[in-house]
């Protein structure tokens, strides 16, 4: 007898999330990250794990009633470091592995940055942290700006908010400020002779591409030196273990259009001399899978170089996947996956040959696996949710593939409802990005709408990475045609497959999907309901609004506002809001500087002023990804309100 039952939006508060991974320096230990929801309190706590990789002995080290996270070894494996807000704001912490009481070593008053790291001695910490002062309060005294960006999304106003370097020496507990250069910088790695230390600095008072960084190096005097500056992109850098060569993925700023795939680089420090590394690769080093999970401890995975310096391991997305690649930095150009399967993957760590990366797929948050990298003989680590997973009756999901208009091929995926007879209602949900993509990971929103009966239709339109430069470059200045009508053609052949019931659609999406579920209710009558959550609806006052807008407008348009204003008009969503008969709920972050709140409110008003049935809901203190990452009410709030609206429009029409 199956006792399961499908998915329901209160399994959220159940579920525990992989937030990070290490092993300990003799490669015999494990330690990692759970974050979990407190359903009664409302808040999101997190706790530290330890496993015997020999054993599988695993016993929880931190309470669990505080956020304690980053968790790194000493070089000498007998201390762990990691940050914790027990105490009001995140500090830094020690503890021994074998048992005692956590010791504080920062006491910042706004706290320091989630990232550090030991020296390869152990005694010393580099770390990242705001100006040790109090936080200004910047609601009635008037102030200035001078910025070219001023204000940043989840950070804030700038001038006040931005992190320099710091070094801990753990014998004297002295701290010294290594950097004051009004950049936030972030992500310091120490070079392999401890003489100075790499970070990420972005955010520069001029820069108009504000969270692209610049490499930067600082030697323990305060002496910086810019290692790698001026790319359209850069990510992930770390030293070679000589310490002669940085590797990074990145893409130089060389003209080419907005979307135009990664590459992953060598740079020689003493000449300068740049090698790329993944040329023939016909897909981008990085990838961007858009999930739906509170796992920002692996939103940045490592990259990952072998002892002897000669590969790197780093993830490549293809299509709906996302593995490791195994890369060649010395000789001929050589790459190849050493993951496989159906799924995603985040590279944690490796010591020796075993290769630590967590792993998620359709029906599953992440785990973590181990593998020898010899024989790829992959061991799972943990089931962090196999208990309850038990009890859910999983949705089975079928791949999709067609042509669009102009005969590109579109990939995409229907997942069905575990109850229920096709055709199904069914909601379009659109990726954000654009230049991300849908595919093999754990997705709450599509779990909790095929719980509700809904079939969930997700696919990779025009922009999409992992299917080549000639896809995620497509829609440059011509926003709302190739897109749409992939997106269209997709759901017509759902439709036509007997999976989707034209009857009853819904679409939704946040940031880049908002923008295109505005898009579509500006264009068709076909939808009965949509929920675009901060999009863009106006690329004009976006350009001029967004923390991103003065560089990503420009990008995604063509050109500034007074070169091309025929280009911004004709991609608004804003622009044809007057013919949408279509019931839309708008969710809108209150403090979202990426889509700020006016770009909702610009197009609630449209609609209200046309007699169009909308409703807005506010998320105060509400950043861009505040449904995912944000504080619990707000995506109980969101969820709430998302299963409400398409029941009344959907399943009620």
């Amino acid at each position: 007898m199956n006792n399961r039952r499908p998915l329901q939006k209160e399994d959220l508060f159940a579920l525990h999330f992989l937030n990070g991974g290490a092993l300990s320096p003799d490669g015999a230990m494990l330690l990692y990250t759970v974050n979990k929801i407190n359903a009664d309190e409302d808040k999101e706590f997190s706790a530290l794990y330890l496993q015997d990789l020999a054993t599988g002995e695993t016993r929880q080290m931190t309470s669990g009633k505080a956020k304690d996270g980053n968790a790194a070894w000493s070089p000498d494996g007998k201390l762990i470091a990691f940050t914790s807000d027990r105490d009001g704001s995140a500090q830094l912490y020690l503890m021994p592995v074998d048992g005692g009481e956590a010791r504080q070593m920062t006491r910042f008053k706004r706290g320091i940055g989630g990232s550090f790291a030991f020296s390869s001695d152990g005694s010393q910490i580099a770390f990242c942290a705001k100006e040790d002062r109090d936080a200004p309060d910047l609601s009635t005294e008037p102030y200035r700006v001078e910025r070219t960006v001023y204000r940043f999304d989840a950070i804030g106003y700038l001038d006040d908010e931005v992190q320099d370097v710091y070094v801990l020496g753990l014998d004297s507990g002295e701290i010294q400020r290594l950097t004051q250069d009004r950049a936030n910088n972030s992500n310091p790695r120490w070079s392999p002779d401890g003489a100075c230390i790499l970070y990420d600095a972005n955010m520069r008072a001029d820069a108009a591409r504000a969270m692209t960084p610049d490499l930067m190096s600082v030697d323990l005097n305060g002496a910086i030196t810019t290692v790698l500056a001026g790319w359209a992109s850069i990510a992930k850098a770390a030293y070679t273990p000589d310490g002669e060569r940085i590797v990074f993925s990145g893409r130089p700023d060389d003209g080419k259009p907005i979307g135009t795939k990664s590459d992953l680089y060598t740079l020689h420090l003493a000449s300068g001399d740049l090698d790329c590394r993944s040329a023939g690769l016909d897909v981008g080093v990085g990838g961007r899978l858009s999930l739906d999970m509170p796992i920002s401890g692996l939103s940045q995975p490592n990259l990952l170089v072998s002892d002897d310096g000669a590969h790197a391991y780093t993830t490549v997305q293809r299509g709906g996947s996302e593995h490791i690649y195994r890369i060649a930095l010395q000789g001929a150009e050589a790459f190849q996956p050493v993951t496989s399967g159906d799924c995603a993957v985040f590279p944690l760590d490796r010591r020796g040959d075993q290769l630590l990366y967590a792993r998620t797929s359709l029906n599953s948050p992440p785990d973590l696996v181990l593998t020898p990298l010899a024989d790829n003989d992959a061991r799972q680590l943990t089931r962090l949710n196999a208990a309850h997973l038990e009890s859910i009756d999983p949705p089975q999901t079928e791949r999709l593939e067609w042509r669009s208009i102009d005969g590109e091929p579109v990939e995409g995926w229907f997942m069905k409802p575990p109850t229920g007879a096709a055709p199904y209602p069914t909601i379009l949900y659109i990726h954000g990005g654009p230049h991300a993509a849908y595919g093999y990971g754990f997705h709450f929103d599509f779990q909790m709408l095929a719980g509700a009966g809904y079939g969930v239709l997700f696919l990779n339109h025009r922009a999409s990475t992992g299917y080549g430069d000639h896809f995620s470059t497509a829609i440059k200045g011509d926003w709302g045609n190739l897109d749409y009508h992939d997106l269209m053609t997709g759901v017509d052949h759902a439709i036509a497959r007997g999976l989707a019931d034209a009857e009853r659609l819904g679409v939704c999406g946040t940031s880049g999907g908002g923008n295109l579920s505005c898009w579509i209710i500006g264009q068709t009558g076909r939808f009965k309901a949509a929920i675009p959550q901060n999009p863009v609806t106006n690329w004009r006052s976006f350009y001029g609004a967004s923390d991103i807008g003065i560089y990503f407008g420009v990008e995604q348009m063509g050109g500034h506002p007074h070169e091309i204003p025929e280009t911004y008009d004709k991609c608004s969503p804003i622009t044809y809001a007057h013919r949408c008969t279509t019931p839309t709920l708008l969710v809108q972050s209150e403090l979202d500087w990426r889509c700020p709140a006016e770009q909702s409110e610009q197009f609630y008003t449209v609609l209200k002023a046309n007699g169009c049935t909308v409703e807005m809901l506010r998320q105060p203190g509400g950043s861009h990804g505040a449904s995912i990452n944000g504080a619990v009410n707000l995506r109980r709030a969101h969820n709430d309100a998302m299963l409400d609206w398409f029941a009344t429009y959907v399943l009620g029409a």
